[in-house]
């Protein structure tokens, strides 16, 4: 009876970390803009949630040329970097578009570049997962063992919904990473606007405040009043001007 209930006790326990890893993962990425960053704390999340991993990595393409690379620990980012070349499990990832696994390096000969140095480091096994991004960028996240014959069909699972759900939070990241220069942009653009320049050229003399912030301060009444913040602009300027008049 016992040895029939063991093996759904263990499923049960990987589906929980699992799902306890992408919680953490979104908790993680969900405010971030900056995609470096990003990759950073995935890699260390995944590191630390997932057991029998020591290490993590990420490698990042975009319109086919490297774009990034992340690791959990410095000592192995190398393995991650395609500037290195093309030869890794990575790489094998992203160009078949499908999981790659290695449960121990010391018989492994598609990677006969890439293995030697991975071994010299203490890697003894791998799974690369591709991750799909965007348009632009792709990518894959590299989940390391320190021992053979330690990644398991969970790990696999694990590799596989967990580059699928860093896929779609890393393309947020990008996308309120251009939403946000776009606000710049634009921001810069009604800092030389006419009247909304220079009421923000008013709100910095009366509060001696950068630019930016005088601008917040006018869409701050803006949004209150429920006035266009060109006309708050232009109400600040006139209320300015009648009293240098007087």
């Amino acid at each position: 009876m016992n040895l029939d209930t063991r093996e759904p006790v263990v499923e049960s326990l990987g589906v929980l970390e699992t799902a306890a890893l992408l919680r953490e993962l979104t908790a993680s990425l969900i405010g971030l803009t900056d995609f470096d960053e990003a990759l950073a704390a995935l890699v260390t999340v995944t590191r630390d949630a997932v057991a029998g991993v020591r290490w993590c990595g990420f490698t990042a393409l975009r319109a086919g040329e490297p774009a990034g690379v992340a690791a959990s620990d410095e000592r192995l980012a190398g393995l991650d970097d395609l500037r290195h070349g093309p030869d890794s499990p990575a790489m094998s990832a992203i160009q078949r578009r499908e999981m790659i696994l290695a449960v121990d390096l010391a018989s492994e000969s598609r990677w006969p570049a890439w293995t030697p140095r991975a071994r010299d480091l203490g890697v003894r096994g791998v799974i690369s997962a591709p991750v799909d991004i965007d348009d632009q960028v792709i990518g894959a996240i590299n989940l390391y063992a320190a021992g053979p014959d330690l990644l398991t069909p969970q790990h696999q699972l694990t590799a596989m919904l967990l580059a699928e759900h860093a896929g779609l939070l890393l393309a947020a990241v990008r996308d309120r990473s251009r939403q946000l220069a776009l606000a710049g942009e634009r921001d810069a653009s009604l800092l030389h606007e006419g009247v909304v320049g220079q009421a923000v050229g008013v709100i910095m003399t009366q509060r001696g405040c950068p630019p930016a912030e005088a601008l917040d301060v006018l869409r701050t009444a803006s949004s209150s009043l429920d006035i266009p913040l060109r006309e708050v602009a232009a109400r600040l300027v006139r209320t300015v001007s009648r009293h240098r008049d007087t």
